[in-house]
C-alpha cells in the first residue's frame, strides 16, 4: 500500500512540476521582454498563487467539466501553482543574465530565438533550477491536502489514521513526505550541477586565487 501510495504521490506531485517549468519558461521571457508585460504577467501570477489549494480543487471541476474525484483537477491545480511560482522566477533570471553577454550574442548575429536558447536559458538555468526546487518540494506538499477530498497519494495515510485512530500511520506519512521532499530536491540540486558545469569550474578557480 505505502508503495502504491508513494508512487501515486510523486505522479500527481512531479507530472505539474515539468508542466509548470515548461509553460513558465515562455512566460518568464514575455514578462522579461517589457516592463509592462512584467508588471502583468508577475502580478497575475501571484493573484493564482494566492487562490487557497483546497478551494482550488473543488472549483476547476465546475471549469474543466470533470468529476471532483478526477486526477486531472490535481494535474491541472498544481501546474497553476507551479507557474505561479516559476513565472517570477524565470523573469528574474533571465533579466539577471549580463548585457554585455546578451549584447556579444547578438552581435554575433544571433537570432532573438537562437540567444535565448543558446546563451540567455544556459546562463539563467542556477536561479530557475533554484525556484524549481522550491516549487517541487512545494507540490509534494499541496497533494497531501488533496486527500482531504478523495485523491490520492500519501495523504491517505493521514486521513485514514485519523478516521481509525492510528497514529503511526500519520507519522509514517508525514516521514515518507519529508523524505521524499529532501530526495527530490536533493536530485534537483544535482541535475542543475551537472547542467552548469561552468559554476563548478568558477568555483573552484576562485578556491585556487
Amino acid at each position: 500500500m505505502i508503495r502504491d501510495l508513494t508512487v501515486e504521490h510523486l505522479w500527481f506531485a512531479l507530472l505539474p512540476v515539468v508542466l509548470g517549468l515548461v509553460i513558465a519558461i515562455p512566460l518568464g521571457w514575455l514578462a522579461n521582454r517589457t516592463g509592462a508585460g512584467r508588471t502583468i504577467t508577475i502580478n497575475l501570477a501571484g493573484l493564482m498563487y494566492t487562490v487557497p489549494s483546497l478551494a482550488l480543487f473543488v472549483m476547476l471541476p465546475l471549469v474543466l467539466g470533470t468529476q471532483i474525484l478526477d486526477p486531472l483537477n490535481v494535474i491541472v491545480a498544481l501546474t497553476v501553482y507551479t507557474v505561479a511560482l516559476l513565472v517570477r522566477t524565470v523573469a528574474d533570471a533571465l533579466s539577471a543574465v549580463p548585457p554585455v553577454i546578451v549584447n556579444a550574442a547578438t552581435a554575433m548575429g544571433y537570432t532573438p530565438a537562437r540567444r535565448f536558447v543558446a546563451v540567455e536559458l544556459p546562463m539563467a538555468i542556477p536561479v530557475i533550477l533554484a525556484g524549481l526546487r522550491v516549487a517541487a518540494v512545494s507540490s509534494i506538499s499541496l497533494v497531501t491536502v488533496g486527500s482531504v477530498i478523495g485523491f490520492g497519494g500519501l495523504g491517505k495515510m493521514f486521513t485514514d489514521g485519523f478516521q481509525r485512530d492510528i497514529p503511526q500511520e500519520i507519522i509514517a506519512g508525514i516521514l515518507l513526505v519529508l523524505i521524499m521532499a529532501l530526495v527530490v530536491d536533493g536530485l534537483i540540486l544535482l541535475l542543475g550541477r551537472a547542467l552548469t558545469p561552468w559554476d563548478r569550474i568558477g568555483q573552484a578557480a576562485g578556491r585556487a586565487t
